[in-house]
């Protein structure tokens, strides 16, 4: 299983939400590219970079630290909020983002995802199923939408996402532990891989993950708040490998 750190970022600073609430902060960190850089050299494989402002009000205000951050690591990064068309995400791609994450901009024009995923290989392609009460969230989880969880995921697929990222909004940032159904329900449903997201909060969880049939696992407040160490994490992934 695939360890990913989590890098938000709000206002310029590396941030964790509890549910993705603003003024609920719990960590803020001044220079997010200095983080980046941490975690590589503690080992991380990839690092998972969302733009919190532009997620929230659509507008990709620190498209600079991320521009920063993808320059100064040597391994894939994926990047997400904020990407509202086709052009801000081929942008990305262009400067080195191995990764496109697609929210709000794909629910309301699945044909983006065809066509990135056409123009840049469905690899590099990434569906964000935000799901709270079995619903699926947009805008920074800010609105609630019609979909279900499963139906977007199958959307995500058929339109040419080379993988799904998966965020239990209901226990993001609570350190309280993570319910496995919704991801067993969400590999079963789709082929593509499933990264895991929400409510990781000790190393127990990871393996309950894979057992789940997550291929990735992102990590935020548990890392920061240091319950467990990245080496630890990375550990407990090479096992569940095994």
């Amino acid at each position: 299983m695939e360890i990913i750190p989590a890098i938000d970022i709000k206002n310029g600073k590396c941030i964790q939400l509890v549910q993705g609430k603003p003024g609920t902060e719990q960590i803020s960190i001044e220079n997010p590219v200095k983080v980046a850089i941490t975690w590589e050299q503690e080992g991380a494989p990839r690092l998972h970079v969302i733009d919190l402002d532009g997620a929230i009000e659509g507008q990709r205000k620190n498209a600079k630290f991320i521009r920063e951050i993808i320059a100064s690591v040597s391994i894939p990064v994926q990047v997400g909020g904020g990407i509202r068309t086709y052009e801000d995400a081929l942008s990305l791609f262009e400067i080195g983002a191995d990764r496109i994450i697609l929210g709000t901009a794909a629910i309301k024009n699945p044909k983006l995802v065809e066509d990135l995923s056409k123009q840049m290989g469905p690899e590099h392609v990434m569906g964000a199923v935000d799901s709270k009460g079995g619903k699926v969230l947009i805008k920074g989880w800010q609105e609630s939408t019609e979909f279900s969880t499963i139906e977007l995921a199958k959307l995500f697929e058929k339109s040419g996402a080379g993988s799904i990222l998966f965020t239990n909004v209901e226990v993001e940032g609570k350190l309280e532990g993570l319910d496995p159904r919704p991801i067993e329900d969400l590999v079963q449903s789709v082929k593509i891989p499933v990264i895991a997201s929400g409510g990781i909060t000790k190393l127990d969880d990871i393996a309950t993950l894979a057992k789940a049939g997550a291929q990735g696992a992102i990590i935020g407040l548990a890392l920061y708040k240091k319950n467990f160490s990245l080496k630890e994490a990375l550990e407990i992934g090479r096992i569940t490998d095994c």
